[in-house]
């Protein structure tokens, strides 16, 4: 009989979170963290910093888009406390400049450790949201590994019961 007490083997298994604004996105962090505690796996966060609409001056874009990466890596630190609580692991930490769905596209394809892919559906009547909707539909072909998609009201309670 396997010993639960036992921490997993290391098997690898690396599952995405995109870190955005949404409340859903702290549903699909849980589901990987504990996700990747029971697999031996670990958690990888990707926040992509859209650029600036208008810019007048090349200097002043500059500036804003400094200032917007230092928020996103402040950002992704203390979300790496989180993780490093919950699954036990470090995350790997991504900070990318573009439209969300191009970059997360392009490091899934650039980043082989990548082999899970875990998106939190909006709870709200504007849809599931642009992610899910976009790789659920017409980007599915492009994606190389699952997707996992978890509900977006669902509770850490819950969460903890289905990981």
């Amino acid at each position: 009989m396997e010993d639960r007490r036992k921490p997993p083997k290391k098997t690898g298994r690396t599952f995405l979170v995109v870190v955005d604004n949404s409340e859903e996105m702290r549903a699909a962090l849980r589901y990987a963290c504990r996700r990747a505690r029971t697999t031996g796996g670990r958690v990888a966060l990707l926040r992509v910093v859209e650029p600036a609409e208008f810019q007048h001056f090349a200097a002043i874009g500059n500036l804003m888009r400094e200032e917007a990466r230092q928020e996103a890596e402040v950002l992704l630190q203390r979300m790496a406390t989180e993780v490093n609580e919950t699954s036990g692991e470090v995350p790997v930490l991504y900070v990318r400049e573009g439209e969300p769905r191009d970059e997360l596209l392009k490091l899934i394809d650039e980043e082989p450790r990548i082999s899970i892919l875990v998106l939190a559906a909006g709870t709200g009547s504007e849809g599931p949201g642009p992610l899910v909707s976009a790789l659920t539909g017409r980007y599915a072909s492009r994606l190389r590994i699952p997707v996992t998609i978890v509900p977006g009201n669902l509770t850490d309670q819950a969460i903890d019961v289905l990981t």
